[in-house]
């Protein structure tokens, strides 16, 4: 009998985005018969954990990548991390080598980790930001990134090719095309259930420190004026999880996928960063949402003014929130499923069952 191929999966620790869109693709795999590999660090690499209990996992060197507390150092603090980026791309190379020499894995998927590719074995690039924005160096940033993309054997973009009706907009959609490109469709571990509303406003925390830290008490703050039934899901992953009570706001650290999917479909109106997995999830499940960017990422703040600008979800800046802003949400049309196929995994996956 043919031993199971193993595929490395490997999700950047930027917040918790990356790794929360690879576990649809994990399941795949899994149902494919294939053996799944999990590599991260951090917070990202302990919700695969918890997510994959029976799975074998490694540990990657961290990028490290923290926000300053005000955003218009976001893209400055980036610059001063080159370096250290450079050599955490220099070690995840080594270890991919040794992993491979080692016949331990015949596949790689990387989402936004540029070290983790091999030449030997079939490596593919997850991202939906073809163009990376940096304000007055998103020229420079966005070949940057491009040129690393071509190292990958294939880039999967997880958003529909349509060039109007698409949730990506500029940042997954290219004019030209420097190298193949296949859009995946929307990827959510979320699926939309007919359930009664329970929750009225659903808080969703994520991101690097400081700014979750900041997020938190900011809307904490603006929050306990309300009369509304508030759940806040704090997005830390511990080991344990752990309810509290803040005023009229009950929370929670983190929820497994299977307890986000069931309070989210009996919420109201969900209050969150424009990240783009959180806007895949919110679209699969058809919510109606209000987003605050993260301060200085360019990328949020890009997709956010977009939906804003199409009239399907309202969002201001974090300094500017108020309580009564949850009131244009009613006159915005919400996010609804694009219409698409399912993903196709069987097609995805062929470049892994070659010899």
């Amino acid at each position: 009998m043919l031993k199971k191929k193993t595929i490395l999966i490997a999700p950047l620790h930027w917040g918790l985005g990356h790794a929360t869109r690879c576990i649809p693709i994990i399941r795949a795999l899994l149902d494919y018969g294939f053996e799944v590999l999990l590599a991260s660090d951090g917070a990202a690499l302990l919700l695969l954990q918890k997510e994959f209990p029976e799975l074998k996992s490694l540990e990657l060197p961290s990028y490290n990548i923290t926000y300053p507390k005000k955003g218009i150092y976001f893209k400055w603090k980036i610059l001063l991390k080159l370096p250290h980026i450079r050599r955490t791309i220099s070690a995840e190379k080594r270890i991919l080598k040794q992993l491979v020499a080692e016949g331990k894995i015949h596949g790689i998927i990387s989402d936004n980790r540029f070290g983790v590719r091999n030449s030997k074995i079939p490596s593919v690039f997850i991202t939906h930001q073809l163009n990376v924005l940096t304000g007055s160096t998103s020229y420079f940033s966005s070949k940057m990134h491009q040129k690393i993309i071509k190292k990958f054997d294939a880039c999967w973009v997880p958003d529909v090719d349509d060039l109007l009706m698409n949730l990506s907009g500029k940042l997954g959609h290219l004019t030209g095309e420097p190298f193949p490109i296949k859009y995946i469709g929307v990827l959510s571990r979320m699926e939309k259930k007919e359930v009664p509303i329970t929750i009225d406003i659903l808080v969703l925390l994520s991101g690097p420190e400081p700014q979750r830290t900041i997020f938190e008490e900011k809307l904490k703050e603006t929050l306990k004026k309300s009369e509304k039934k508030i759940l806040m899901i704090r997005g830390i992953i511990e080991k344990e999880q752990k309810w509290q009570d803040f005023e009229n706001i009950k929370m929670v650290n983190f929820m497994t996928s299977e307890e986000l999917e069931d309070t989210l479909n009996k919420s109201e109106v969900i209050i969150s960063r424009s990240g783009y997995t959180t806007i895949m999830d919110l679209t699969v499940l058809e919510k109606k949402a209000f987003f605050i960017p993260t301060p200085g990422q360019y990328e949020q703040i890009y997709l956010a003014e977009r939906l804003k600008d199409l009239g399907i979800v309202p969002s201001c800046k974090q300094e500017k929130f108020k309580l009564k802003k949850l009131d244009k949400v009613a006159v915005y049309k919400g996010l609804k499923t694009l219409s698409q196929q399912p993903v196709n995994f069987s097609k995805l996956f062929s470049l892994f069952e070659g010899e």
